[in-house]
Parts: structure tokens; sequence; C-alpha cells
């Protein structure tokens, strides 16, 4: 593994690894907190978090993450014959579909729900119980594909 590829896989692994621990955070203890308050108060707290956390920073280690798995999975293709290939790929996929994809597929289209509704309101309780639920299902799956994606690329790594 030449000194590129060993820096962007590393600069992947520690990036997923970060991702798969925010979304950690959520899965174990955050949207338990959430879930403890009043209904309209989790859900206006959930409606902060989500109008929050679209920054630069964040939008980039998610997404630029993906983008870099990618770039890897493909460099593990036309690498085919090396022993870190089927990490780099599997690594690549794992996160992007995992984190990428189940958030623009099944976690947006649910936050942009929650935004449309009064927390206080009979829908927007209703809303929110099912949310709480169903998102935070979800968001497991992204705990741990972040995580794996993490480990498969420290696996390339070592393979390398």
């Amino acid at each position: 593994m030449d000194g590129l590829l060993f820096a962007l896989t590393l600069v992947a692994a520690v990036a997923a690894g970060l991702n798969g621990g925010v979304f950690f955070a959520f899965s174990t203890f955050v949207m338990k907190a959430l879930g403890r308050l009043p209904p309209s108060e989790g859900a206006a707290a959930m409606q902060a978090i989500n109008v929050a956390a679209p920054t630069p920073v964040f939008m980039l280690a998610l997404f630029g993450t993906g983008l870099l798995g990618l770039v890897l999975a493909v460099w593990g293709l036309v690498d085919l014959d090396e022993p870190y290939a089927g990490y780099l790929i599997a690594g690549g996929v794992v996160y992007f579909v995992g984190e990428v994809v189940m958030t623009g597929a099944y976690h947006v289209p649910r936050n942009n729900a929650l935004a449309r509704v009064d927390p206080a309101s009979p829908e927007g309780q209703r809303l929110w119980e099912r949310y709480l639920v169903d998102w935070t299902r979800g968001n497991h799956v992204r705990t741990v594909a972040g995580l794996a994606a993490a480990a498969l690329f420290a696996l390339a790594l070592q393979a390398g």
C-alpha cells in the first residue's frame, strides 16, 4: 500500500469511526433523553438539532467520507489482486450505503416531516412518537455502518 493510499485509508478509517460515534451517541442516549421529555419538548428539541446539525464541518465529515469511501472502493477494484482490496471495497460500500444512502433516503425525509409539524399539536405529538422509534431504529444502522467501515478500513491498513 503506497503512501497516498495509506493516508487516504487512514483518514477514511478515522472519519468513519467519528461518524459512527456521532450516531452511536444518538442511538444510545440522545434519543432516549429526548424521549423522556414531554412529547412537545422532545420534538421541539429534535427540530432544533436538525436545524443545527447540517454545518459545513458535519456535512464534510459525513458526505466527504462517503466520497472518500467510494474512491477507496474503486481503488480496491483497480488493485483487486492486493490483499487490502476487498477491505477497501467493503469499507467503501458499507459506509456509503449505511451512512450516506441511509441518511438521504431514510432520515432526511423523517426530519423534514418533523420540521413541518407544530410539536405542541396532537399531530406533532403522534408524529414524534413514531419518529422516536423509527428514526432511532434506522440510526442503529448508521451507527453499525460507520463503525464497521472504520474496522474494514483499519483491516485494509493492516493487510497493506
